[in-house]
């Protein structure tokens, strides 16, 4: 009897673990930056120099070495400029690693990373809006190869 309490209540968990997620990458299916809007870019490097600047660098470089594992096994956050790999990803992508962090994303809860889940601190519009202003920082050229990675999706 506890054997199979145990595994309906797992299999509860579970499903709900993938409702939450397909909920929110559905809808994230539907995000589309918008870097050429001032009004939402100049509310997107408040709130990035509020909320990530500390970690991703206030001019968007990343940590150093960060493709590198620190001390703790875990890899420094990463460049959101051009010279990082930001815009190898749709924005669906990464409206779902911002909202929900590397952990529930992927669907491993025991994934360790120091990105927090931004989720419950931000709304979905100033996520989009710290995103449109880190795509408003990229070479034009590299703008563009997002945008067909975009009509792609």
């Amino acid at each position: 009897m506890k054997r199979g309490l145990i595994a309906g209540l797992g299999i509860v968990a579970a499903g709900g673990l993938w409702f939450v997620l397909a909920g929110d990458k559905s809808q994230a299916g539907t995000i589309r930056l918008m870097p050429g809007d001032a009004a939402i870019v100049a509310e997107g490097a408040d709130l990035y120099a509020a909320h990530c600047a500390s970690c991703h660098g206030a001019d968007l470089q990343g940590a150093p070495n960060w493709q590198s594992p620190n001390s703790g096994g875990r890899l420094p956050a990463p460049p959101h400029d051009a010279s990082g790999h930001s815009w190898h990803h749709d924005s669906a992508t990464l409206f779902a690693l911002t909202k929900l962090g590397v952990a529930e994303m992927i669907g491993d809860p025991t994934y360790k990373s120091d990105m927090p889940a931004f989720g419950e601190t931000l709304t979905d519009d100033q996520i989009i809006a710290v995103l449109s202003y880190i795509k408003s920082t990229w070479p034009q050229s590299i703008r563009d190869s997002h945008d067909m990675r975009e009509d792609q999706s």
